[in-house]
């Protein structure tokens, strides 16, 4: 059985201490990372998308100079990055109804889109296409094929959702975005799948 797509704000909101915990700081990410920022320079505002924590994502970003802003629902998680940057720009909002009056150099949703449905996930593509200037990155962490699994975050269940590769290509062309990158299951990256597209 699959867990609820509706909880889950309230598991992160319960099991962020322990999520922080166990969660790598070793920047295994780091090679993604580098190659999504290459067409990017110190001073460019990324956005962060399901910041939690802000470790270790939010954390290179603004390590290597970015104009970071960090969105996510959990209050919990959000409180864990504003007591380790105090001076970070950190906003309680949902990925899938975030509103802001700027454009973004880049947005990063790592570890936070395939939370969403499949449906979710569409609408939220044009969110963050609109976010992004010409030119824009987006890098995402989604799933090898379409349907929908559970995943944990501490000790409680949490839901995941993809579509297939193609399903993505369609629905980022459909919102001027152009893929650029896609690989399934990345061994170097701990198994992660990970799609990175431009802006046209």
């Amino acid at each position: 059985m699959n867990a609820d797509p509706n909880d889950t704000h309230a598991v992160y909101e319960r099991q962020a201490t322990e999520y922080d915990r166990r969660r790598s700081k070793a920047l295994f990410e780091a090679r993604w990372l580098a190659r999504f920022t290459a067409s990017l320079k110190p001073g460019d505002r990324v956005l962060d998308l399901g910041c939690g924590s802000g470790d270790p994502i939010a954390r290179w970003f603004m390590a290597e100079g970015f104009d970071v802003t960090g969105i996510d629902f959990s209050d919990a998680m959000l409180a864990i990055a504003r007591d380790r940057w105090p001076d970070g720009d950190w906003r309680n909002a949902d990925m899938r109804s975030f509103e802001l009056d700027q454009q973004f150099d880049g947005i990063i949703a790592w570890n936070s889109f395939f939370h969403l449905t499949a449906d979710e996930q569409k609408d939220c593509i044009a969110r963050m296409a609109r976010h992004l200037r010409p030119k824009g990155m987006l890098m995402l962490t989604v799933g090898p094929r379409a349907g929908e699994v559970s995943g944990t975050v501490g000790s409680e269940l949490v839901y995941h959702a993809s579509l297939s590769p193609a399903g993505y290509a369609g629905c980022l062309e459909k919102n001027g975005l152009q893929m650029t990158g896609y690989l399934a299951e990345d061994p170097e990256a701990q198994s992660h799948t990970i799609l990175m597209a431009r802006k046209i």
